[in-house]
């Protein structure tokens, strides 16, 4: 096993972490799913308002690949198909049947092992079953390509952005199905790295310690797919790595030996009523999980983390990639005479406030507490970047068209931490700006 030590990043010590204790809410009337939260993805509807569904039945495909499909968490008729901008599917509610009918597929036997199906079946297999995207592809986090393997697969144990359910949580009497999902994937890629933070290594069950490749100590982001890669990778073919969360590696293991496409997920809810981790089923909605969240004025919901995730409405459910859902202040109310103020309980990078001297936990908020300004060339951003890239000099590329500029500064290398945002002084959202950078270059690349 081998420890690779990251020096960057950024340790926030924020109050809200949720208990370790574990709920069951799986008593739902109605399930949400949406495909505006999935990046890239050009979505075809196959169902109309009014529809009956099952259980695993196909909500709608990526245009790009029919192949990749998105199934239904519950089985009950489509009550409402709401579009966003471009027609993008906000929101498709699923009023559940009492009895949900259910869609079944091929099954391992009992003491199989995925290897046995070779990996054209076993991709068959997998994309027919709705499992396929939670495996993505580096560097632009798309759906992998079933077609062309990858030169590995590395599996993330952990997240270390703020509120995520720890292995030892969504393992919990699952080690089999987990070593299962491991298996397949060592029948899709040559090698399997497994990469967990050293603090939550200790934790987990002997028999999955056995098959950690790697512990990776330092701050957030450091559990990073692209953080691994960067430090590890010895040509530039690794850049082109597959990725996969461990939860989901469960599930993969549960659709393979059940036959059955897994809706079970682990949530952690952090807000101000309640702090624990949910076990509950994908589409689940938001205000299943947080109560009161209609009467939480001045909040906003975040789910899938807080410096990673995207915010979402009362309305919304826990998407097929959701592990946290977290609600905060905005932040905006006016501070009386706040620039005379010391700030023992403002965090901040530097030295700027009495919280220098505080060890926290800190009572967050989602406002800027500034306005944003011109980029002052500080370099506080590059302080913190994990895999090294300047994200000053790559924003302002992005801004002056000089894409292979931006390139140049190690755009494709970055994973999307937010934290280069997060510590700017002049409030600039760089992260946002070289996302969509990426993501120009990503569709410039696909229609060449």
């Amino acid at each position: 096993m081998h420890t690779i030590h990251i020096k960057k990043g950024l340790r926030l010590n924020m109050a809200g972490t949720p208990a370790m204790e574990t709920k069951t809410r799986k008593d739902l009337e109605r399930l949400v799913v949406s495909a505006e939260p999935i990046p890239h993805i050009k979505t075809r509807l196959q169902v109309g308002e009014g529809d009956r569904v099952a259980l695993g039945s196909v909500l709608f495909t990526d245009k790009r690949n029919p192949d990749i499909r998105f199934l239904s968490p519950g089985g009950g008729l489509v009550e409402t198909i709401e579009y966003g901008p471009r027609r993008a599917i906000r929101r498709i509610v699923v009023k559940l049947d009492e009895t949900e009918a259910e869609e079944t597929f091929p099954a391992l036997k009992t003491g199989e092992s995925p290897e046995i199906l070779g990996r054209d079946e076993l991709v068959k297999r997998l994309t027919t079953g709705g499992v396929w995207p939670y495996i993505r592809s580096l560097p632009f986090r798309d759906f992998a390509d079933p077609k062309t393997p990858p030169p590995a697969v590395v599996v993330l144990m952990d997240c270390l952005d703020l509120f995520h359910a720890p292995p030892e949580i969504y393992l919990n009497e699952r080690e089999a199905v987990f070593e299962t999902g491991l298996q397949a994937l060592s029948t899709l890629a040559p090698v399997v790295s497994v990469v967990i933070s050293a603090p939550a290594f200790a934790a987990i069950p002997d028999a999955i310690q056995q098959a950690v490749t790697h512990k990776v100590a330092g701050a957030y982001p450091a559990d990073d797919p692209g953080v691994f890669v960067y430090k590890t990778r010895t040509a530039a073919e690794a850049n082109t790595s597959w990725y996969i969360h461990g939860a989901d590696v469960v599930l993969l293991g549960q659709f393979l030996t059940d036959g059955r496409f897994p809706t079970d997920r682990v949530v952690a809810v952090s807000s101000p009523d309640v702090k624990a981790h949910f076990h509950t089923r994908i589409g689940a909605p938001v205000s299943a999980l947080v109560p009161n969240i209609e009467a939480l004025e001045n909040h906003r919901i975040i789910a899938g983390g807080v410096f990673r995730g995207h915010g979402v409405g009362p309305g919304a459910g826990v998407n097929y990639y959701d592990t946290a859902v977290t609600v905060l202040p905005e932040g905006n109310a006016d501070e009386f005479f706040g620039f005379l103020r010391p700030g023992f309980r403002k965090p901040s990078q530097w030295r700027t406030f009495l919280s220098a001297l505080n060890a926290g936990p800190f009572e967050m908020d989602t406002g800027l507490h500034g306005e944003e300004r011109a980029c002052i060339n500080c370099g506080t951003c590059a302080t913190v970047c994990p895999v090294d890239i300047l994200p000053q000099f790559t924003m302002k590329s992005l801004v002056a068209d000089e894409i292979e500029e931006a390139l140049s500064h190690g755009l494709l290398d970055c994973v999307e931490c937010g934290l280069c945002s997060y510590v700017c002084p002049s409030k600039v959202d760089l992260c946002e700006q070289l996302r969509h950078g990426r993501q120009r270059f990503y569709k410039e690349q696909a229609a060449s």
